[in-house]
């Protein structure tokens, strides 16, 4: 069996890591001329890391990363809406980490080169088109300076992202993603340590919200932390965005400032001082899709942000993509019929992705803090006057369970 893969981010390189364990034959094609660690921070939760820890690669992880030990819903004020531990810390088999994308996209990289070869991973080579034919499928890929290349194999996995060619081939008539009018700034520079090192804080409700943590630990600065922050706050009630979306877009200093100079008064950090200290930062329009009916046709289908793009709420993204990986390969290598495999992981995968991204439309487990500032806008007293532990805890566990990463899941997998 030999398997393409048209995409070469965390999803497409953690399919082939997955299928190569299952003992499939893979190739990857990517459009960039090169794989570079690009992008700031994001969290891998536990049920995503137990399949990275499957795949050996925790010691590289914490080389590259911060487990995350402690996670506060904070309001606007830095009042605690809700604490809670996180990964092995709170009970879990494997930890959750907090990482550059870059890094675990390095991580993940040098393994498949590793593992699978570098010949294996192809760049340069645009998806133009695709057919199937018999019981193949056969790919047409084209360089920047025109070359065309045709490859064939047995299935064709599309995990090339939000703008997916593989989808719009498949889905002709959907159109651009969805923007909500929310734009997203995020950006990583040194800080002082804030708490034990290995905290993460999301602040604030609808109009704007604050996210700090860690995500790295140079052993030669220990007070220090390279320190990813992100503002996600209402920007246009406009139904285009005013940039295209692109995870790589240098962000706007004017336009970010706003939205925490007046907007927030936290006691452990000053949000603009940490921006103005951040050389470089990017943006992104809160952009997703609306669930497909669909993800398999034939030997084809969809994986991560090209099957099921979402909200960067709740921190499913990337581990999501990892986890359509695994399951993916489970299938392949245990159904005979590759359609029939590809049709069985769309069943298993598919409508559980469709809750998510409905669920993260909602503020995903965030929504704890829209819950206490819409009914305290000015702060609180008493949290509990305001909503019960219950209520508080039902927001947050529910979209634990919903998204498949309560302990009692992962620790059964």
């Amino acid at each position: 069996m030999k398997i393409l893969i048209v995409g070469g981010g965390i999803g497409g390189l953690a399919t082939a890591l997955c299928l190569h364990r299952a003992g499939i034959e893979t190739e990857i094609f990517e459009q960039s001329s090169e794989l570079r660690e690009l992008g700031v921070g994001i969290n891998v939760l536990p049920h995503a890391i137990s399949v990275l820890a499957e795949l050996d690669l925790l010691p590289a992880l914490d080389r590259a990363g911060i487990r995350i030990r402690e996670l506060f819903y904070c309001n606007r004020f830095g009042q605690t809406v809700w604490q809670e531990l996180r990964g092995t810390d709170a009970g879990y088999d494997v930890p959750q980490f907090s990482i550059h994308r870059g890094k675990l996209h390095g991580v993940l990289q040098r393994s498949v080169r590793e593992r699978l070869g570098a010949a294996r991973i192809h760049t340069d080579c645009r998806l133009v088109g695709f057919e199937e034919q018999a019981d193949r499928v056969v790919a047409s890929f084209e360089s920047r300076d025109g070359r065309q290349t045709t490859v064939e194999a047995d299935a064709l996995i599309g995990a090339d992202g939000i703008h997916s060619t593989v989808r719009s081939t498949l889905y002709p008539d959907e159109g651009p993603p969805i923007w909500n009018g929310t734009m997203l700034w995020r950006g990583a520079t040194d800080w002082p340590a804030y708490a034990d090192g290995r905290t993460m804080v999301i602040a604030g409700g609808n109009a704007a919200k604050f996210v700090f943590y860690p995500i790295h630990a140079d052993p030669a600065q220990r007070e220090m932390r390279l320190t990813n922050w992100a503002i996600m706050a209402r920007f246009s009630d406009e139904q285009v965005p005013p940039r295209r979306e692109d995870w790589n877009r240098i962000g706007q200093r004017e336009e970010a400032l706003p939205f925490v100079r007046d907007m927030f008064r936290l006691d452990f950090l000053d949000p603009v001082a940490l921006i103005e200290a951040t050389e470089t930062f990017y943006e992104y329009p809160n952009c997703d899709r609306n669930p497909l009916p669909r993800w398999s046709f034939g030997r084809v289908t969809l994986l991560g942000d090209a099957a099921h793009p979402m909200y960067p709420v709740g921190s499913n993204g990337a581990s999501q993509a990892i986890l359509d990986a695994q399951c993916l390969a489970r299938h392949l290598e245990a159904v005979p019929s590759i359609a029939d495999a590809l049709a069985i992981y769309d069943a298993e995968r598919r409508p559980a992705m469709a809750k998510i991204v409905e669920a993260n439309r909602k503020g995903g487990p965030e929504g704890v803090i829209d819950l206490i500032e819409a009914r305290a806008p000015d702060g609180f007293d008493d949290i509990d006057r305001v909503a019960s532990h219950a209520e508080r805890e039902s927001v947050v566990r529910g979209y634990a369970s919903m998204a498949g990463f309560a302990r009692e899941q992962v620790n059964r997998r």
